[in-house]
């Protein structure tokens, strides 16, 4: 797990941007405290960070790799973890006689693209954002995981192409690159909607990221050429008579070998604990390979019920030892501005502040830690996907009923009961559903923004997705969505940047090629009930995870925002970010000041939307107005970890 940064330039010269690159590898310095190391030649620089997982002593990186007879043809950077590399190393080595002079997982890499071209990143088993050059042909080859767990930034400008883990070390390099750094109008109404700049937006016009599941081709003077290799399917097959068991033990088994090889480290290794069942299955199954497991929680204590309780409980049942870090609401709010920094983009979702505590604490004790990121998505466990179960009746009625059953809502009035089940009922899948987030609807969001583009909408970002799973049953394409959406834009972007910030590895076995191929067949009733969801899963995991968590509801690190944002917590701090930020040309701040009032007098519950508008504001005044600068700590971590 490290950070990494890439220029080629389109003139041949890197005699400036050697420096230039190295200066700017500070801005990732949290994601590799344990080496710094740079390679260039006459086209490439490559700048590397890292931070020691596998293979300490050696795999030293920018590596060099090649063949008998070209050894050191390719320089490879790399981000991430291959889990599979010992299974791949001794197929290369049987196959074609490759040859290997460490121990670790990055020169698996190379040498399957050198045998096998672009269709090795289809044989990686793990989490990467890499790049391969090769001093023969000149051309570079970059590439990301299937799922999008590790992050690449990518622009082109006159000088050439910058690409790196974070985009505040590619807005370092924008005067060597020639790249501008105007916002994008389009991007900031898309993260207002959403809570989440989406793929492959950033909120830099000149600045994209790479895509989850593509790589691309470079040549110096020459645009990227991007190409897909993974879109996840969901070829659904039915439970046969009897087969149940068998199936539910499938899920199980291949859980336990993921879980099995994500546990592969040189380091110790723990385990995030929501109390929820993803985590706690992650936790149980680690178990198994390290009995001494330290797990990790934690949470707000609030009147009558704390979460950090139902997490304590299930690290007691499956015998691991448990810490808990409590977040107050006067170091939630100190801690905003180091957040967004780390964030590069903002995420609105308040549930990373607990994240960046909690993997703080993890990293006294260990160097990676797994979680239970991506279980939703793949089994079907957000409570949304029971919707079209409540929605099935309107399916049978006509449009023209449909659309008297619009302007039926229209005329209720706002928090009257029936009304949010006509207007929702009303609309197709497509129109209702942009994934797990939604802040504004139009109408909130003219009020807020000074450049509304209705135009812009949501189905920007939807329409292209929701257009590769036409046919499929509705909970199968709101899971597709996610995946291109919710997944990659909020939960993997918190789960990367808040625990890099900390030199942190996060590994998420449930988001595994052979967990996905045992998921994607799934029907839809042994995904949502009337009752549940994740069924197929639950009874997976029967006998892994304690009964009291089985049948438990998600969890994961919950937030008292709506409480804060209305009391002396957060209020205050609020108000304060709204007077000082200089956004009044992109933003309504009077409009906004009304919204925190009337959330305040209980009015109305503003309290994601004004967060949402309040991030954005931080982010502004970090990157854009120089207003607010955030203190940023070397990272010094104990080397016996």
């Amino acid at each position: 797990m490290c950070g990494l940064l890439g220029y080629l330039t389109a003139n041949g010269t890197t005699d400036q941007a050697v420096e230039a690159v190295d200066a700017a590898m500070h801005c990732l310095r949290h994601r590799g405290p344990d080496e710094h190391g740079t390679w260039h030649d006459d086209d490439l620089v490559f700048g590397f960070n890292r931070l020691s997982i596998i293979d300490i002593e050696h795999s030293h990186q920018p590596l060099r790799w090649g063949p008998a007879d070209q050894p050191d043809r390719y320089a490879l950077t790399f981000n991430g973890e291959i889990y599979n590399y010992l299974e791949l190393r001794a197929e290369l080595a049987e196959s074609h006689g490759a040859q290997f002079h460490t121990e670790g997982d990055s020169e698996a890499i190379v040498a399957a693209f050198h045998y096998w071209g672009d269709a090795a990143v289809e044989r990686l088993r793990g989490m990467f954002a890499f790049a391969i050059w090769d001093t023969v042909t000149r051309k570079l080859f970059i590439a990301r995981d299937p799922f999008g767990i590790k992050p690449l930034f990518l622009a082109t400008g006159p000088n050439g192409t910058v690409f790196g883990s974070e985009k505040k070390s590619l807005l370092e390099l924008a005067p060597l690159v020639g790249l501008r750094t105007d916002l994008d109008p389009r991007a900031i109404e898309h993260y207002t909607v959403l809570q989440y700049v989406p793929e492959p937006e950033t909120l830099h016009l000149d600045i994209r990221r790479l895509e989850s599941g593509s790589y691309a081709h470079l040549s110096p003077g020459e645009p990227p050429k991007i190409d897909r290799y993974f879109t996840p399917t969901f070829r659904i097959k039915p439970f046969a008579e009897g087969q149940a068991e068998a199936r539910y033990a499938e899920i199980a088994a291949a859980l336990e070998d993921s879980v099995a090889k994500h546990m592969r480290a040189d380091v110790t290794v723990g385990s995030f604990l929501s109390g929820g069942i993803d985590s706690t299955a992650i936790a149980a199954l680690a178990m198994r390979h390290n009995p001494k497991l330290i797990t990790f929680t934690t949470g707000f204590e609030r009147e009558g019920y704390s979460e950090v309780d139902v997490a304590a409980e299930s690290a007691e049942l499956i015998g691991a030892r448990h810490i808990v870090k409590v977040v107050g609401p006067e170091e939630f709010a100190n801690s905003i501005p180091e957040i967004v920094w780390y964030l590069d983009d903002p995420v609105a979702d308040p549930a990373l502040v607990p994240l960046y505590f909690v993997a703080k604490e993890a990293r006294k004790h260990v160097k990676v830690v797994l979680s239970g990121e991506g279980a939703d998505e793949l089994f079907g466990g957000y409570t949304i996907y029971r919707e079209p179960l409540s929605l099935r009746p309107f399916e049978r009625l006509s449009p023209g009923l449909r659309r008297a059953a619009a302007r039926l809502s229209d005329r209720i009035p706002e928090g009257r009961r029936g009304k949010s089940l006509l207007n929702r009922g009303s609309m197709s899948l497509e129109e209702r559903y942009y994934g797990n987030a939604r802040s504004f609807n139009d109408a909130q969001l003219r009020a807020v923004l000074r450049d509304f583009r209705p135009e812009w909408t949501h189905q920007d970002v939807t329409a292209p997705i929701y257009a590769q799973s036409e046919g499929w049953d509705p909970v199968a394409r709101m899971q597709h969505l996610d995946l291109f959406t919710w997944l990659r834009g909020d939960i993997l972007v918190k789960a990367d940047k808040m625990t890099m910030a900390n030199s942190l590895e996060l590994r998420v076995p449930f988001l595994d090629p052979e967990v996905f191929a045992v998921a994607e067949r799934i029907p839809l009733e042994q995904k949502i009930t009337k009752d549940t969801t994740k069924y197929a899963l639950r009874r997976a995991l029967d006998g892994i995870v304690p009964a009291h968590v089985l049948n438990r509801a998600k969890l994961g690190f919950p937030v008292p925002l709506r409480h804060w944002l209305k009391g002396p917590e957060l209020f205050d701090w609020a108000q304060q970010q709204i007077a000082d930020s200089q956004t009044d040309h992109l933003l309504d701040k009077a409009a906004i000041k009304g919204m925190l009032d009337d959330h305040r007098a209980g009015v109305s519950d503003h309290s994601r939307r004004l967060w949402t508008l309040l991030v954005f504001m931080v982010w502004h005044g970090i990157f854009v107005e120089n207003r607010i600068v955030p203190t940023i700590q070397e990272p010094v971590y104990p080397v016996s970890l």
